[in-house]
């Protein structure tokens, strides 16, 4: 594993040659943060990561089912996402496939744990990318900066849950 790259509350590294893992612990409890992930409406209220508005956050949270987020940035450029989940352990673990609609053919593969120590969550998303090219389009979209931004606004609307 590599040194983290990361200098936010988030710490991601590269595991493998196609693979990122992104760490963030929460002071949430778990079950608030795996409903603001997997409730269209919270979704709203994070995942633009303060980079334009959510135009889009469906979910159809069952294994087989779709979702897709999609925002519009200011200067009117949309960037849309979406997927199928094939796992679902309710507050614990999620898996999805995740496509960027501008690469069709770079489906990327997700894996979610959410644990608990000490009162507090840790999350754990393991990112696997069809290559490394594909891996490293990613890391140079600026994805980390958006990412800890995504994921602060997460904590909130997790909080506003209590």
């Amino acid at each position: 594993m590599t040194a983290p790259t990361s200098s936010g509350a988030a710490v991601v590294t590269l595991p493998t040659d196609t693979q990122i893992l992104i760490t963030r612990e929460f002071a949430v409890p778990r079950h608030l943060v795996f409903r603001a992930w997997t409730t269209p409406e919270l979704v709203r209220r994070w995942w633009h990561a303060d980079r334009g508005e959510v135009t889009a956050a469906e979910i159809d949270l069952r294994v087989g089912g779709r979702w897709r987020f999609a925002m519009v940035t200011p200067s009117g450029f949309e960037v849309a996402f979406s997927g199928e989940y094939r796992e679902i352990v309710p507050d614990e673990r999620l898996v999805w496939t995740e496509t960027y609609e501008r690469m069709p053919d770079a489906e990327t593969v997700q894996t979610m744990t959410l644990t608990v120590t000490g009162g507090r969550t840790t999350m754990t998303i393991l990112a696997e990318h069809p290559s490394r090219q594909v891996r490293d389009a990613v890391l140079e979209s600026g994805m980390e900066a958006g990412l800890q931004d995504a994921l602060r606004l997460l904590e909130r609307a997790a909080e506003t849950l209590r």
